[in-house]
């Protein structure tokens, strides 16, 4: 089933609005946090739990992560492990096909004639729903060209390593309705420049969309999310919106 796929291999996190706390599709003991039921429309029928500005020990803007929990047991360069195009899926068809219904739900719930959508740390499939949504710009940025370039659902790419330059700035403020991210948030190793890029890009009443599963490269991975279990994994993400907002 679609929905036993989305729980056990994927996991979503979801930013409202520029400057909003991230919403996450499956919580139970956190760290640091006081998860509470999230009681809302059928749009996010598949949420367990919120996290709220006084769910974090520490302020918005307070960066509490260093160096060492930013590491990789592979430092070397990006750009030669990614050099080979991949065609491949990360995640199974199940949690493919919750994704893209997610998406869907999330994207009709904007309720705007068209989406501009920027899909971060692209590859060659995009997992937007392809009917019943009408899109504006959709602009990839990834690591390989090869795959960028097989992606018929983006209308532009940029080639570029988020993590030797994290800026966006070929991106004007307020430029997209939708940023998103698929099975890659793991490997950023400068979450806090790129989070902020998400908070600047978006427009005001639009949403970020961050989704990971329990599979990984794991010599790309970042300390801190190898050595955390499902559940903090949540956090980590949750945390990122949390302290990079203004």
């Amino acid at each position: 089933m679609a929905l036993r796929s989305l729980v056990s291999f994927l996991y979503i996190g979801r930013l409202s609005g520029a400057f909003a706390p991230p919403r996450a599709s499956r919580c139970q003991q956190i760290r640091g946090c006081h998860p509470r039921p999230h009681r809302g429309p059928s749009v996010f029928a598949k949420s367990i739990c919120t996290f709220d500005e006084g769910d974090f020990a520490g302020k918005q803007g307070d960066w509490p992560y260093t160096t060492a929990d930013l590491n990789r047991l592979d430092n070397s360069d990006d750009a030669a492990f990614y050099y080979t195009p991949r065609f491949v899926t990360h995640i199974d068809d199940g949690a493919i096909s919750s994704l893209t219904k997610f998406y869907e739900e999330e994207f009709k719930a904007l309720n705007k004639d068209s989406l501009d959508v920027l899909d971060l740390c692209s590859s060659w499939i995009s997992h937007l729903p392809e009917e019943g949504i009408k899109y504006g710009n959709v602009v990839g940025v990834g690591m390989n060209e090869g795959e960028l370039a097989a992606n018929k659902q983006l209308d532009d790419f940029a080639v570029q390593d988020l993590n030797e330059n994290p800026r966006l700035s070929q991106f004007d403020d307020n430029s997209f309705d939708v940023v998103c991210n698929v099975v890659s948030v793991d490997y950023l190793t400068k979450p806090l420049e790129i989070f902020q890029e998400m908070h600047r890009v978006l427009r005001p009443g639009g949403i970020s969309l961050m989704s990971f599963s329990n599979r990984c490269f794991p010599t790309k991975a970042v300390a801190m999310w190898l050595q955390a279990d499902d559940i903090g994994r949540l956090t980590i993400v949750g945390s990122y919106y949390h302290y990079s907002a203004d």
